[in-house]
């Protein structure tokens, strides 16, 4: 099992729309074991593929992950869409791929989100609460969406600076 590097705002990546899955490969299944361990190793509730580098359409949540008192429960949720959502509610939000950042966002309060799982078999899921907050934050990923597009021009600007000297500090960093 690998961990997989997290790509960091601001990437050309995070900004592209992921590719739909079209078939279930062995090298898919080995990427989707490596992808969710990443999400735990990083303290995640989801990951977005994107976020590793990988534009494919899929996302892995568990809204009790980093709760130790709860078992793992990873959904893999290939090709998800929102096909309705209702209500508004405001969330405080993080981003591994936006570390040590957290802003207010506005959010759909419910989505009904259908997916496919790792055998290809469609899905229905209907949330509400954190699950519902993961779902829209992930699936905004592969659209080539950032919680932070939903803030203001000059905290994004700011918060755009920070990573650029984040990403700087972890180079000089690694390359010592």
């Amino acid at each position: 099992m690998a961990i997989l590097d997290i790509v960091i705002h601001p990437d050309a990546r995070l900004r592209k729309i992921s590719a739909p899955i079209t078939a279930i490969t062995e090298e898919l299944k080995k990427f989707l074991e490596d992808f969710t361990e990443t999400m735990y190793e990083r303290d995640g509730v989801g990951l977005a593929a994107p976020q590793v580098g990988v534009l494919k359409r899929v996302v892995v949540i568990d809204i009790n992950a980093g709760d130790d008192s709860k078992e793992r429960n990873p959904v893999i949720y290939i090709n998800p869409e929102i096909v309705s959502a209702d209500g508004y509610v405001e969330f405080e939000e993080g981003c591994l791929s936006v570390p040590k950042i957290y802003e207010k966002v506005i959010r759909r309060e419910t989505v009904v989100v259908k997916a496919y799982d790792i055998n290809m078999r469609e899905f229905i899921t209907e949330a509400d609460g954190m699950l519902a907050i993961a779902l829209q934050h992930e699936i905004d990923h592969l659209n080539g969406k950032l919680f932070i597009d939903y803030i203001s021009k000059l905290k994004y600007q700011r918060i755009t600076k920070k990573m650029e000297k984040y990403k700087k500090d972890l180079d000089s960093t690694e390359n010592q």
